[in-house]
């Protein structure tokens, strides 16, 4: 499956569409860094990731689908009390840089992402942290081997069950 290629022109439109609601999803994040716990901002910032997650999706980009879900998520419960909070932000900041980052790394023939996926994982736990939310998952690679990951996360919680 990994070496499966992908609709190259359906891929390159996506990477088109992605950065779009990239830079979408920075703006509203902007504007929350402007007026604290902007509803409207907010929502903006979690519909931009759902719409970016659905797509990926759709296209079985698994991996920018996933960490689009996760971080879309974490934010939902935190837009609908508007309680994003100014010390969060810079943590949502880092967040979408490596989204961007995933995205510029994406095999344009596989649709791929060969990226260790410890960071995104350090990444939304930070970001879960400072939202005040629990926030326990393993590595991809660890969950692919079905293993609990033993990897270093200082701002994750290790006490994973077994499956």
């Amino acid at each position: 499956m990994d070496s499966t290629p992908l609709n190259s022109s359906a891929l390159q439109e996506f990477l088109l569409d992605a950065q779009i609601l990239l830079t979408k999803a920075q703006e509203c994040l902007q504007h929350l860094e402007l007026i604290d716990n902007d509803p409207d901002a907010c929502h903006c910032l979690d519909d931009t990731l759902g719409m970016l997650a659905q797509r990926a999706n759709d296209l079985g980009l698994q991996e920018v689908a996933h960490y689009a879900n996760e971080l879309g998520q974490l934010l939902a419960p935190a837009c609908q009390h508007p309680q994003l909070e100014a010390q969060a932000l810079p943590a949502v900041g880092a967040c979408l840089t490596l989204l961007a980052w995933q995205l510029e790394l994406v095999d344009a023939r596989t649709g791929r992402l060969n990226l260790d996926t410890c960071e995104q994982t350090q990444l939304l736990g930070e970001l879960a942290n400072a939202l005040g939310q629990p926030f326990t998952q393993t590595c991809a690679p660890c969950q692919a081997n079905d293993h609990l990951c033993n990897h270093p996360h200082p701002a994750l919680h290790h006490h994973h069950q077994g499956k």
